[in-house]
């Protein structure tokens, strides 16, 4: 697909970017590949495999644990099911995707390729009982997921000694994803199928498949738990030629991504990609009113039911859907060949997801258009500014708390609960075992006796656990009328997004929320077309418990350290659904939220603060907007620098706050027990408050904007806010003249 003169043409281009195309290298097949298996693959049009997919291969058929880590549709699949296939009869293997919609689509393509003996079947949570006995009693190849291995496969590991005695070989697919929380959870899991699998005699190999990031193998090594891994990184895939097309922030990025949909609809199949559920619906909404086919554009997202994802999807594969707003739900490589274009409507947070995306254009070999919309954020303005960040930089190292006491703590519970924990396990779960078991038994929840530690309670520990969430179960949105479940939205999220009186959109509809049950995690709610939305406030503080280190920064001081967070959900806006103008506040009350986790900090003394003056030489007055502002613009910008989204972390300023004595602006990590962003963005305070600078001082609006110091999460409604303030405060320490 040509890039279209009405998009190269556009006002807001600030830069494009052509990647020509590259040739494949194919190569031979391995001895070990039988006949019937190259026929396969041959009967699908793959004559010859590329070098990466052999080198993958042949690591993990020799017995090595495997990190491939090369574009999107160069392959992967294939590299992992090769050493899969050749494994000895009667053998198991375990295929584990962060979704089940991919899951899915690589049971089609499994069962594709025809291997007489090979019985492949899917087991989650959509699986009736017939499928999941035969998963477990007679499948060689189970293609399952992270939530359905630890909610039912390990707790009932007795019910699966077949599988996991007989395991050879598990892939970990989309391996990136495993980061922040959710990659602590999965590595625990990882560890306890390790175990587990041990103790039925199998040691299976690990093939991890992840899109382009750096340092495959530590990560993989970090999420098994096992140091000798072998990284495959060189492409030897083909690549269509690709226009990547960067936007200039745009005042609505709803409708500037709906426009770009609805267009190259026109003329082949996109996919616009979204950082919100609700974006994604708002998107399909606009681009179908936009559209000469209306009927062909619809949105995707997490959350919907299993019927109506299977529906989408296949309507996409078969042509039917020309165009999709969809969050990353889609990123995940569901195999759709055809992909002509792809929007990004606002930077993922990562150059892996931003690459996973663009990746999705051109699956079927033919040229391609990928466009970044940026959002009016810190972050997207910077990058569009320089673009050699996007195609110069390399990709980001996936980042894995493994070590966290709060993921890490129910796991040892989950497994002592599988089979007694012993010193012994410290080779799987890591030198904290011990330590962490005995805090876990003096505070009631492990038991410890000669033979090791035990789980002696009669509820499931497994049932504690939410591998997405530090929260647990899912509050579930449910029509009141009927008792029908419209969707489900994380409890960390519910007194934000469910309380009494929101507006909730789901597949382009929109609901009032009638009652919240935070008990019964259940809310009730019916249909609402009102010309308003619902935007929450909250207030919060920031306690500091112990402080690791500190430097000069400038004419300040920075910190890093242990504090505790405190936040609760006060009370609602409503907004204008078309201007965004507040209408009316309306008070809430819920439950206060704590939370101990890891934060960086500056302070400013109050000498150095009585003769400031802004960049326009007047006296700062406005101290505790400047250091708001300068907060917001801090967090939107550190993705740059760390592996993170700026929804990952939080932040707080004060003019004199309790702890400290002085002015003091903190950004800290949202994950109990800490995730490692902040105490990085303490290493790299010099470039990251640099940026923070530089975006102050040529962002061309006068008082502050999304590009800028506004944030969307703030839960102050942005209020107060001093653009000019904030440059002369952060001059202060990364400015001339400071070091």
């Amino acid at each position: 697909m040509a890039l279209p003169d009405w998009l190269a043409t556009a006002e807001h281009v600030a830069h494009v970017h052509h990647r020509t195309a590259r040739p494949g290298r194919p190569v031979d097949w391995p001895d070990w590949v039988t006949p019937e298996v190259r026929a396969a693959f041959a009967r699908r049009g793959i004559e010859r495999p590329w070098a990466h997919q052999v080198a993958a291969a042949s690591a993990a058929h020799a017995g090595r644990h495997v990190a491939i880590a090369t574009g999107t549709a160069s392959g992967k699949s294939l590299a992992f099911l090769l050493p899969v296939l050749a494994a000895p009869p009667r053998s198991t293997a375990l295929y584990l995707a962060p979704t089940k919609a991919l899951a899915h689509d690589q049971l089609r393509s499994a069962t594709e390729l025809g291997i007489d003996g090979w019985r492949v079947s899917t087991l989650d949570g959509d699986s009736d009982p017939d499928e999941r006995r035969y998963a477990r009693d007679f499948a060689s190849y189970v293609l399952t997921n992270p939530d359905m291995l630890h909610r039912s496969t390990l707790p009932n590991h007795a019910r699966y000694s077949r599988l996991l005695g007989r395991l050879t070989h598990v892939v970990v697919d989309e391996a990136h994803r495993y980061k922040g929380v959710f990659g602590a959870h999965v590595s625990a899991v990882l560890r306890r199928l390790r175990r587990l699998a041990a103790s039925y005699g199998a040691s299976p190999v690990f093939v991890c498949a992840s899109a382009t990031i750096s340092e495959p193998d530590a990560v993989a090594a970090s999420l098994i738990g096992a140091d000798d891994v072998v990284a495959v990184t060189d492409d030897g895939s083909p690549a269509p030629a690709l226009d990547v097309v960067l936007l200039e922030p745009t005042p609505s990025l709803t409708e500037t991504a709906a426009r770009l949909l609805a267009g190259l609809t026109e003329d082949g199949q996109a996919i616009a990609f979204t950082t919100s559920r609700v974006q994604a619906e708002l998107v399909a909404i606009r681009a179908r009113e936009l559209s000469s086919a209306p009927e062909r554009i619809a949105a995707y997202r997490g959350g919907y039911l299993a019927e109506d994802r299977r529906d989408l999807e296949a309507a996409l594969s078969s042509g039917r859907l020309r165009g999709v707003a969809s969050t990353n739900a889609l990123e995940l490589g569901i195999d759709i060949a055809g992909m002509d274009a792809v929007v990004t409507a606002g930077f993922p947070g990562t150059l892996a997801a931003f690459w996973q995306q663009v990746g999705r254009a051109g699956r079927a070999g033919r040229d391609a258009i990928a466009v970044l919309a940026a959002r009016e954020d810190p972050l997207d303005a910077y990058l569009v500014a320089h673009p050699e960040l996007l195609f110069d930089r390399p990709v980001e190292r996936t980042v894995v708390p493994t070590d966290n006491a709060y993921v890490l703590g129910p796991h040892l519970c989950a497994a002592a609960q599988e089979r007694p924990l012993t010193e012994e396990d410290a080779q799987w779960f890591g030198p904290s075992t011990v330590a962490l078991a005995e805090r876990l038994a003096a505070q009631g929840a492990l038991r410890r006796r000669t033979r090791g530690w035990f789980w002696t309670h009669a509820a499931r520990a497994v049932d504690a656990i939410d591998l997405r969430s530090m929260q647990g179960k899912a509050v579930e949105v449910v029509e009141a009328a009927t008792g029908r479940v419209i969707g489900q939205v994380d409890p960390s999220a519910a007194d934000r997004t469910l309380h009494p009186e929101a507006i909730y959109v789901h597949q382009g509809e929109t609901w009032f929320v009638d009652e919240l049950d935070l008990g019964d995690r259940v809310a009730l709610a019916h249909r609402s077309n009102p010309d308003w939305f619902t935007q929450a406030q909250s207030v919060a503080s920031v306690r500091v418990l112990a402080e690791t280190a500190s430097r000069p920064l400038g004419l300040g001081t920075l910190h890093v350290g242990s504090v505790e967070l405190s936040n609760q959900v006060v009370a609602y806006l409503r907004r204008d659904a078309e201007s965004g103008e507040v209408w009316d506040s309306t008070p809430l009350e819920f439950p206060e939220r704590r939370m101990v986790t890891r934060a960086t900090w500056w302070t400013v003394p109050d000498r150095v603060l009585a003769s400031l003056v802004d960049v326009t030489g007047t006296a700062l007055l406005d101290l505790g907007g400047a250091a708001h502002a300068a907060e917001h613009c801090a967090i939107g910008l550190l993705p740059a620098f760390v592996p993170c989204d700026r929804w990952d972390i939080g932040g707080l300023s004060t003019v004199l706050h309790p702890d400290t004595g002085e002015l003091t602006v903190f950004v800290h990590d949202g994950l109990p027990g800490g995730s490692g962003i902040a105490d990085r963005g303490y290493e790299l305070a010099e470039p990251w408050w640099g940026a923070t600078l530089q975006r102050l001082l040529r962002c061309p609006c006068e008082e502050g904007c999304p590009a800028c110091v506004v944030s969307p999460k703030c839960g102050n409604g942005n209020n107060p806010l001093d653009k000019a303030g904030a440059a002369g405060l952060v001059a202060l320490l990364v400015g001339p003249g400071t070091r």
